[in-house]
């Protein structure tokens, strides 16, 4: 019996089930799941307590394919997190460089900008300077390099000689037209760094799941999520980190059509971190056509229409700034994430303890009372002196915040070293809250409620108490992320049914209370709700009582990503443009770079073979030696005098199927 092994790599827990082959939508394929916390400092510790679990009894030859998802990709860019990196910005003008987001995406880290990249017909706008290339990289500390060119989908030679330098120099390099074919050099180009953020964590991901197969005799090919909900394979995700954004997402909504059968829902998914919402129409979901948004970046990524917010159970809980209205719970979550008080204590209990108790004993604790800091490195490249001096300083061991502290001005240096995954912050969240309110016991009970003692102490901005003690507090977080909740399925109901409204209109807000006066309002979600996620049960019925609508908990919810990673396909595209710079010219933009052609018939026949050559090789390098074809294309024409003008034809080929599995 071959049997297939899904795990999924989120942001607090790291889930593991295996299905029998071939139980088409019944959920009594699922024959074990299993759960252990993902372990950020060394992931195989926690990927291999996970399958190790599922697979116990079971002989591990009889597995025949591995498939992975995760939400660390997203996790990171969410938080802000990332390697540092370097963007070659080739033919771009400043001000290009300040569009989509991109000055933000880079936070400080070095622009090379060097003349070259070409027009929108393919021809070379300037001679590529690779001399003054060479001199920028004397001296660069970074993990990995980003290369955009202007108009590199129309010719890419510039940013594949620039990519040739850079690897003789030893740099992971990502080019912007091998992530998309489609124009926007900026958005490109913000696609690109982000890419370059991501190459070293996804790196250790594949590695220490690739390693814990190995050590269990587990021969089967690993396949990875990508955002759009297909597989590709592990060595692919390596190259092209990006499109596995939206990947745990993306296969939380596989998990949840097999679960349930549904053909139409809105799915939430909750985790440690984040909160994906994504709507099921015809039981399959979306694909956003402006390219996955993550946080606060649009990205030329396909992935399915999932909005991602960062609300989570382990999102940080702080206050509301200033004066709140009456009904207001005064607590804002997210969008960080911090290492739960309650999970903290488990690995370090003397110290939580110790410093708790000390705040405790004080009548106004300090500001950090109640957070800790763990290290994730004891050093790492490009750091300044003070977040040298502060990483040393904590040398390797978890500590109370305000010890780690020398002064106000290592806040921002810490700040730092949290947005590049350097150091953990631990402190008040939900999956605190639910610890003492009863509803969990997994973790130290104790540790979360003398947390909470400790904040509920704060003063609002009225200098009164925020809440009377730890129990009091934690109702408010719990009814703090009920609202905001409601609020991310709220916009993207509105969303998808054409409304611009907001969540916080105080019409929808009235009608969802059933105002009845010289008014009579009413709303309520009109889908389904299917809640995804080990805490789901905690939080989603007070969710569905506020949008009167029926919940759905899955019996295997909590591993639903893992269930999604082994049941999608492989789909593999390969997509260029004909376009037609000028009359009676029509350009094939080739992989290897653009040639003319009478017509823009002839044009498609010479580019068609070339997309499918390169499809059926991704799919082939997927495992789908195989695969069905399909081809789309899209043609632009205009009316000019009664004459019809060929504008351009954008032509995708797929290859897609089930991936290969091992038989013994």
């Amino acid at each position: 019996m071959a049997l297939l092994l899904g795990v999924d790599t989120g942001g607090t827990f790291t889930d593991a089930v295996l299905l029998r082959e071939g139980e088409g939508t019944s959920p009594g394929g699922v024959l074990a799941k299993a759960k252990a916390l993902t372990t950020r400092a060394d992931l195989s510790h926690g990927i291999g307590a996970a399958i190790d679990a599922v697979l116990a009894g079971t002989d591990p030859a009889q597995v025949a394919m591995v498939s992975l998802s995760t939400t660390l990709a997203t996790n990171a860019l969410v938080e802000g997190q990332g390697g540092r990196v370097a963007l070659v910005a080739i033919g771009f003008a400043e001000a290009d460089l300040a569009r989509a987001g991109l000055a933000e995406a880079m936070r400080g880290d070095p622009v090379i900008r060097i003349a070259g990249g070409h027009g929108a017909g393919g021809a070379e706008a300037a001679p590529l300077d690779l001399a003054a290339l060479a001199q920028a990289l004397e001296g660069l500390e970074v993990s990995a390099v980003a290369v955009a060119a202007a108009f590199a989908t129309r010719n890419p030679a510039h940013e594949l000689a620039a990519a040739d330098l850079l690897r003789a120099w030893g740099w992971p390099v990502t080019c912007s037209h091998h992530l998309s074919a489609r124009l926007n050099g900026p958005k490109r180009a913000l696609t690109a760094v982000l890419n370059a953020r991501l190459l070293d964590m996804i790196a250790r991901l594949i590695d220490a799941c690739e390693g814990h197969l190995a050590l269990r005799g587990i021969t089967a090919p690993l396949m990875v999520v990508r955002g759009d909900g297909a597989l590709i394979s592990a060595a692919q995700a390596r190259e092209r980190p990006i499109e596995t954004i939206l990947s745990g997402p993306a296969a939380s909504i596989e998990g949840a059509r097999w679960l349930t059968g549904m053909a139409e829902a809105l799915v939430a998914d909750i985790g440690g971190t984040t909160t994906d919402v994504a709507l099921l129409r015809g039981g399959r979901p979306a694909i956003d056509p402006d390219g996955a948004r993550v946080g606060p970046w649009r990205t030329m990524v396909e992935a399915v229409a999932m909005r991602t917010t960062g609300l989570g159970g382990d999102s940080e809980v702080h206050l509301a700034d200033g004066l709140v209205p009456e009904g207001d719970t005064g607590l804002r979550l997210g969008p960080r994430r911090l290492i739960p008080v309650a999970l903290l204590a488990v690995d370090h209990p003397q110290m939580v303890h110790a410093a708790l108790d000390a705040a405790l004993a004080t009548e106004i604790p300090g500001a950090e009372a109640g957070r800790f800091v763990l290290p994730m490195a004891v050093a790492a490249p490009g750091l300044d002196p003070r977040e040298a001096a502060l990483l040393a300083r904590l040398a390797g061991q978890a500590q109370p915040l305000a010890r780690a502290l020398g002064s106000r001005m290592d806040q921002a240096a810490l700040q730092r070293l949290w947005s590049r995954g350097l150091v953990m912050i631990a402190g008040v969240t939900p999956s605190d809250a639910v610890h003492v309110l009863g509803r969990l016991a997994a973790w130290d009970t104790e540790a979360a409620e003398k947390a909470l003692a400790l904040m509920a102490r704060r003063r609002s901005a009225r200098g009164e108490r925020i809440a009377a003690g730890a129990e009091a507090l934690a109702a408010r977080i719990i009814d703090q992320l009920t609202a905001q909740t409601v609020g991310c399925l709220l916009e993207a109901a509105l969303a998808e049914d054409g409304f611009t409204a907001a969540p916080a209109d105080p019409l929808l807000r009235a009608a969802l209370s059933g105002h009845s006066g010289t008014l009579r309002l009413q709303a309520a979600l009109g889908v389904p709700l299917i809640g995804l996620g080990a805490s789901a049960a905690s939080y989603y019925g007070a969710v569905g009582q506020r949008l009167h609508t029926k919940v759905i908990l899955p019996a295997d919810g909590d591993v639903a990503n893992a269930i999604g990673a082994v049941v999608g396909r492989v789909s593999m595209h390969a997509e260029a443009l004909v376009s037609s710079p000028g009359p009676g010219r029509f350009v094939a933009h080739l992989p290897d770079g653009p040639a003319a052609y009478p017509d823009p018939e002839t044009a498609l026949k010479a580019l068609a073979p070339a997309l499918e050559a390169n499809a059926r090789a991704a799919a082939a390098s997927a495992g789908l030696p195989d695969p069905q074809i399909t081809r789309d294309e899209q043609r632009r024409e205009a009316q000019i005098e009664g004459q019809t003008v060929f504008i351009e034809s954008r032509l995708r080929i797929t290859a897609s199927g089930r991936p290969r599995q091992t038989r013994d």
